[in-house]
């Protein structure tokens, strides 16, 4: 184990940092043209890296822990109050087709990581298993088919290890990818260009585009309100839907897909969210603020996302773990590059399908919002969420195959 200047139960104290470091990488991406083009997610992310990395801060903590289970809930529906349902059904459709490619590249990483590094890792269909229903659906489908497995509990915290730093090394590729001569040239990226030719190349994109706005006390109590009722109602409606529909190893695919499908908390705060605002549209189109506030908390979503990526750790316990989730990522991005291109997808609907694939829908929807191409939120929101339905029985299958060998 290794110890941090910072103890993980120094609760205030790793709250200050959290959200004292995202109100820093907001200034700098306004303040600094270098940071606004690299974003203020990833200062965010390489700040808590580096401050992890040199056993400052901890790597696990409850305090990260309250991240994921309450303000990432609560970003979501303040990012979704000005949106259109007509026009994300249109962005959907594109969405999906691009994901379900990438999740091909995640299947063929699998396959090859696989019969690479066999001989090497025992279990390892275990390890393969749980990663391919991860990097379709991101880390629920990880716990879930661990449990299917019964993989041994040092091997899933190795590999957990070796994901973590992976998906925050691809995150910054990722995010870079935009700003890059190469990608600009061979790809479409109206979403880009659109934020581009608003602010001009003179000019801070980030402080053009988070200009000052009018906005009252009744403002912010009307959004952070209605955010709480809505995530409030949504997870309990999710809950209940999945003590009512059954799931597992015992039932058919159908119900398991229903269970999936209604059982889930972030898909059901998603589909909520978006009745609720095309309803009322006239009440939360005029809450000002809103789109401020959500942003802000993915930003502190972002220095979460960098702390457990500890380099120490990974060559200690699993090097050979972290060549697996390698292979699978690079495989999973060449894969959706080289298809996106060939059926013309836009950059930025290959990069948040990649995203979505190897983190979740979560990420996904941090990034769209932290390089401005809010059309895409609530879109990838909803293809990203069904992955946890289809990377789960690819992931079971995946492992059934492997188990022969």
């Amino acid at each position: 184990m290794i110890y941090a200047l910072i103890k993980p139960d120094d609760t205030w104290i790793l709250w200050a940092f959290l959200a004292g470091w995202a109100g820093i990488s907001i200034y700098l991406e306004q303040r600094y043209n270098w940071a606004s083009k690299v974003s203020g997610a990833i200062v965010a992310l390489i700040g808590a890296m580096l401050l992890a990395n040199l056993n400052i801060i901890p790597t696990e903590s409850p305090v990260y822990d309250t991240v994921w289970g309450y303000v990432v809930p609560l970003a979501i529906p303040l990012l979704l109050f000005q949106s259109n349902i007509l026009k994300i059904w249109n962005e959907s459709g594109r969405l999906l087709i691009i994901f379900l490619i990438s999740s091909i590249g995640t299947v063929v990483g699998a396959i090859v990581g696989f019969f690479v590094l066999k001989d090497y890792i025992p279990d390892l269909f275990k390890v393969v298993a749980m990663m391919t229903g991860s990097y379709i659906g991101g880390s629920v489908n990880l716990a879930a088919l661990s449990a299917r497995f019964e993989t041994p509990g040092e091997l899933v915290s190795a590999t957990v290890v070796a994901d973590n730093l992976m998906m925050a090394i691809y995150f910054l590729v990722l995010m870079v990818i935009p700003t890059l001569t190469f990608f600009r040239k061979r790809f479409h990226a109206p979403h880009q260009a659109l934020i581009e030719k608003g602010t001009g190349d003179s000019t801070n994109q980030a402080a053009s585009y988070w200009k000052r706005k009018e906005i009252s006390l009744r403002d912010i109590g009307l959004a952070v309100g209605s955010a709480f009722a809505l995530v409030a109602i949504s997870f309990k409606l999710a809950e209940v839907f999945d003590k009512l529909i059954p799931a597992g190893d015992h039932v058919n695919f159908f119900l398991n897909a229903l269970n999936g499908i209604f059982g889930d908390k972030y898909l059901m705060l998603t589909t909520i969210t978006l009745i609720s605002v095309t309803v009322f549209s006239s009440f939360f189109e005029k809450i000002n603020g809103s789109q401020e506030i959500g942003t802000y908390l993915i930003y502190i979503f972002f220095v979460v996302i960098g702390v457990p990526a500890s380099l120490p750790v990974i060559l200690q316990n699993a090097p050979l773990l972290f060549v697996l989730v390698f292979i699978m990522v690079a495989l999973n991005m060449i894969i959706s590059f080289v298809f996106g291109r060939v059926f013309k997808f836009n950059l930025e609907e290959i990069i948040l399908a990649s995203n979505a694939n190897i983190g979740g829908p979560t990420t996904a929807a941090a990034m769209a919002i932290s390089k401005g191409w809010n059309k895409l939120v609530a879109p990838i929101l909803i293809i990203g969420t069904l992955g946890y339905v289809i990377g789960n029985y690819i992931g079971a299958a995946i492992g059934h195959w492997f188990g022969i060998y």
